[in-house]
Order: C-alpha cells, then structure tokens, then sequence
C-alpha cells in the first residue's frame, strides 16, 4: 500500500466530547471534521479531528450507541508526531493541559513531552517518527 494518509486514527470516548473536542483544538492544534451529534442533542456518536500534519483521532461520548469495546475516560494514550514540541508544549500548557513530564531531549535523538487533558487522558508528542 502506497499512500500518504495515515491509516491509523486512535479511538477515545469521553463524558464531555465537546469539551474534548474544544480542549484538543485549543490546546493541540486539531482541527475537527466532522462531528455526528446523538439523537437526545447532547452525546456524540462520532467525531474526527484531523493532525494538520497527517491522520488524526476520533472521539465519541462514553454513552454512544454503537461501540461494541468498553472505552472507558481517561484510559486512552496517545503519541503524536509534530515537528514543533517547544511551541506546542507551551500552547497545551497554557489551554489547561495537565503535564505528566517536561520537554526533553531523549536518547533515541526525540524531543518532546507528555500531557493529560481534562478528563485523564495521555497526550504524548515528540520529533519521533518512527523506524
């Protein structure tokens, strides 16, 4: 398979997906795609938000219809690529991220850091892209 999408979309629920879905924006950098609200005006059976830089997350409420895997708040961990963790270490502090651990060189030659966003969450974004 040969394209330059990304494949992989990690799944997360939360109790306050518009919330979520603001928090990500401001804090993050996502930009949201698409959001399908539930029925009773408040839940969301699905959203995506896109990674500007390629693939994105998907997140829905803890009490959608239609999930067949028990996705409780606060259990997810994500890793995100970006070529600037200074600049977004700072915007995620100051949109109310909780940080779990400081910016820092690793080394495996990565620089990045990790956060928790409101409801529990793991953010992790650094410079690695993988092997």
């Amino acid at each position: 398979m040969t394209t330059n999408e990304a494949t992989v979309w990690p799944c997360i629920r939360y109790q306050d997906p518009h919330a979520a879905i603001d928090f990500l924006k401001k804090a993050f950098g996502f930009v949201d795609t698409i959001v399908v609200p539930a029925e009773n005006g408040t839940d969301v059976v699905h959203a995506e938000l896109r990674w500007p830089p390629g693939g994105g997350v998907m997140l829905g409420s803890v009490s959608s219809e239609g999930l067949d895997v028990d996705l409780q708040p606060g259990t997810g961990f994500v890793y995100v690529v970006t070529d600037e963790p200074d600049a977004l270490h700072e915007r995620a502090i100051t949109a109310g991220a909780t940080e779990v651990r400081g910016l820092q060189d690793e080394d495996y030659g990565s620089r990045g850091f990790t956060v928790r966003d409101p409801e529990g969450n793991t953010w992790s974004f650094g410079t690695y892209r993988g092997e």
